[in-house]
């Protein structure tokens, strides 16, 4: 093999050309990596020449090469495409790479040169062919030959010829360069965007403080696979929705970004955009490309904390078993539509179930259900986690399966199932769970605060709702309150009684000759702080209760008032975990905060010792 090294001055070289307009501008640079580090879904590193460095970043697509050992610290690549950023409220640069390939894994040292900036650097060879680290007394000094590109064509060229044949929208959108979605930052100015839009979202109607209005948003992919969700509001809102057309190519510009919402986000992005009306955006008529799909994959054993939140997941793992296709009838509108069940694992020897809806179940899923025997690899994105039988995950309209992935986890998971997965006893990870504490330390262990922190702050949920995890005791259910309402067997819906019997469901459309009760109640609550009323609905309420709400009314009516007042006593002074909300509503004019219960365990006096541990560590180390 030859001898590798770092190409004289790359540092340089980047910083004179900071945005090239094409890759077809960027001269020869291979630099070594230093400080090898994450930065959430990212890596970044010290781009070295020898004599002079630069923060450099990886695009998000570039974490498979880092975790496979392809891409290493200390060793070289050449880096093809790129772009830079100012450091906010610093003089540096960074430098956020788009393209590169691996020159070399990690070399015996860190590259270090003695000679003048015009001389060549110091040759290093990989740590495999490395006899010594000192260059031969009197031999001459080490050359790197820079090849001439006469095939090159300018950039003014190539953007004359593309803007020859693109349409009107598509000219003005090329008259600066296109920017990759992965450069970009809330402190710069003008950009440009190429994106296909992979995912559009209805036009919904809100209310808040602040008033009414309309929101709108879209999911956009660009050719190197980076995503970023992209939200309008009211009269934008209403002008880019019958403009963005799922599957298209558009060019963007003119929008904000922000840091994302980590609540709200739906792809893996660390920023979100907004474009109100004086953005530009102008489909890109004849441009088409399709993205790679970019996964952020899970592993089993750490879902807990994801239960019950909106951010979706990505899950690899060997198919253990398929079910059958089942029809289920669905409350919104009472229409059938199929479901198909299928177990996992993966290296952290615990199995979940995916439940694939709609089109999913009945063609990938019957593909499945062909080949379970021979236990395929599958590769999922954009998962719902639920606390259905403790942890369970479901397809949403966005979720993607694909079978024997080509990915570098694929093959580490295979390589597992094959030496000891398939001969060792893999456990559900929702088993012991129940469906109040399957969230685990997302749903009761964060944002753990004292009721005080709540009541004492009469502005909180004043634009949105928040949320809490309570630590508290039940310290009284009053029995004169309405505790149920009649609810329709189907969906769960209020029902009123119909004219001559029965009773009428709107959101059916459907007279009932029976009807269930559901709880809706509020339940007194103490910690060391104070004490708060806490809105309380059916599932908690039947935990906390220990009975079905049909079965409290059956008591009062049956038994006597005596014995269910009984029955609420008993619930009573007894500790609880509570993941609520806190939000202002407005009731005869006047502003109340309203605590609702979100979720609800029972103390589980192990993991709250660990809990209780943990935080005094905090404590005594700051």
């Amino acid at each position: 093999m030859d001898a590798k090294s770092v190409t004289p001055s790359a540092v340089a070289l980047i910083l004179a050309n900071p945005t090239p307009e094409s890759p077809d501008d960027v001269p020869e640079i291979v630099v070594q990596v230093l400080d090898l580090k994450p930065i959430g879904s990212r890596f970044t590193f010290m781009a070295s020449d020898g004599e002079a460095k630069v923060k450099a970043i990886l695009s998000t697509h570039f974490a498979s090469e880092v975790h496979s050992g392809k891409l290493q610290n200390l060793g070289l690549v050449r880096i093809l495409n790129y772009t830079c950023n100012d450091i906010p409220q610093k003089t540096d640069k960074m430098v956020i790479i788009t393209k590169c390939e691996v020159v070399s894994q990690a070399l015996d040292a860190e590259i270090k040169s003695e000679v003048k900036i015009e001389e060549p650097s110091v040759l290093m060879k990989p740590k495999e062919e490395a006899a010594g680290l000192s260059k031969p007394i009197g031999a001459a000094p080490a050359t790197i030959m820079l090849k001439p590109r006469h095939d090159v064509k300018s950039a003014s060229q190539i953007v004359s010829e593309q803007r020859g044949n693109a349409a009107p929208a598509a000219r003005l959108a090329m008259t600066r360069r296109v920017h990759p979605l992965i450069s970009l930052n809330p402190y710069q100015g003008n950009w440009v965007i190429k994106v296909r839009v992979t995912s559009k979202g209805n036009l919904r109607s809100y209310r808040n403080a602040r008033g009414e209005g309309h929101v709108f948003n879209v999911e956009l992919t660009d050719e190197d696979g980076t995503q970023i969700q992209a939200t309008m509001f009211n009269e934008a809102a209403k002008k880019f929705y019958p403009v963005f057309e799922l599957g298209k190519v558009y060019y963007i510009s003119k929008g904000s970004l922000r840091i994302a919402n980590k609540q709200f986000k739906t792809v893996q992005n660390d920023y979100e955009m907004t474009l109100n009306e004086t953005a530009v955006v102008e489909e890109a008529e004849g441009e088409s490309f399709i993205p790679p799909v970019q996964y952020n994959f899970v592993k089993i054993d750490m879902l807990g904390p994801y239960v019950g939140g909106r951010e979706l997941v990505d899950i690899i793992g060997v198919v253990q078993s398929v079910s059958p296709t089942l029809s289920i009838r669905r409350k919104i509108d009472n229409e059938s539509i199929p479901k198909r069940d299928i177990v996992v694992a993966d290296d952290s020897n615990k199995t979940v179930t995916i439940s694939l809806w709609n089109d999913l179940a009945t063609t990938v899923g019957e593909e499945l259900l062909d080949m379970v025997d021979s236990a395929p690899i599958i590769a999922v994105k954009s998962l719902k986690v639920s606390d259905f039988q403790g942890v369970s995950v479901s397809t949403v309209g966005k979720s993607t399966l694909v079978i024997n992935p080509e990915l570098p986890e694929a093959e580490k998971l295979r390589a597992w199932y094959e030496s000891e997965g398939k001969g060792t006893t893999l456990a559900s990870v929702g088993a012991g769970m129940g469906a109040s504490n399957a969230g685990g330390l997302r749903s009761m262990y964060s944002d753990r605060v004292f009721l005080s922190h709540i009541t004492s702050d009469p502005n909180l949920g004043q634009d949105k709702p928040v949320f809490f995890s309570l630590y508290a005791n039940i310290s009284n259910i009053k029995p004169d309150q309405t505790m149920w309402y009649r609810a329709c067997t189907t969906c769960n819906k209020k029902v009123t009684e119909a004219l001559g019997s029965g009773f009428w469901c709107e959101g059916c459309q459907k007279n009932y000759e029976r009807c269930s009760l559901r709880y809706t109640m509020v339940i007194k609550v103490s910690d060391p702080t104070g004490e708060a009323w806490l809105s309380l609905f059916n599932d908690q309420a039947e935990r906390i209760v220990g009975c079905s709400a049909d079965e409290l009314d059956r008591i009062r009516k049956e038994e006597g008032d005596d014995m269910f007042q009984l029955k609420l006593k008993e619930a009573t002074w007894i500790p609880h975990l509570f993941r609520v909300s806190v939000v202002q509503n407005e009731y005869m004019g006047e502003k109340r905060q309203r605590i609702t219960v979100r979720s609800e365990s029972p103390v589980d006096y192990s993991a709250e010792a660990r809990y209780q541990l943990e935080e005094i560590a905090k404590l005594t180390s700051s």
